[in-house]
């Protein structure tokens, strides 16, 4: 319902209220200090926008591959995007005299449902840094997140190709 991008930016949250605050709330997870020499980014194909559920389900499911068979101190998963964009919808009753109690398409701005992060085409949503040994869970942990995100996706190595091939 949200995935395409139409119309202009709603960002503006200084002249509206009631805005939902974002469910993604940590944005580097596993060792964010050390140097890796091997990264792999997973980007959209797309102009698309991601919800902010959807970022933070996609975070949730890359992590706990990494964290279950790597370990926290070999990565570093980085999500890119920050949910700036504000959703709204305008909730349509049903039912038994739905009529007399909406007043359809008249007013119909709608109210603050959530908020979604715009991605343009070969834009990178998540990126983790990690030892070639990992590089199998990397690409392994991106393609499950890469499940929750609502647009096609490719897994891209940008470091260390040399090492993993």
């Amino acid at each position: 319902m949200y995935r395409r991008i139409t119309g202009q930016a709603f960002t503006r949250k200084k002249y509206m209220g009631g805005i939902p605050n974002p469910r993604i709330n940590q944005f580097d997870m596993g060792n964010t200090r050390d140097e890796f020499p091997v990264t792999v980014s997973l980007k959209v194909t797309d102009r698309v926008q991601i919800r902010h559920t959807s970022l933070e389900a996609a975070r949730i499911a890359a992590n706990k591959v990494m964290n279950k068979r790597v370990g926290v101190a070999n990565y570093h998963l980085k999500v890119r995007p920050y949910p700036h964009n504000v959703l709204r919808e305008n909730k349509l009753a049903t039912g038994a005299g739905a009529d007399r109690v909406s007043s359809g398409m008249r007013n119909s701005f709608g109210k603050n449902v959530g908020m979604a992060a715009r991605m343009e085409r070969n834009q990178t949503v998540l990126t983790i840094r990690c030892h070639p040994a990992g590089f199998t869970l990397a690409k392994d942990a991106l393609w499950r997140a890469s499940m929750k995100i609502g647009s096609t996706c490719y897994i891209e190595v940008e470091k260390g190709n040399e090492l993993v091939s």
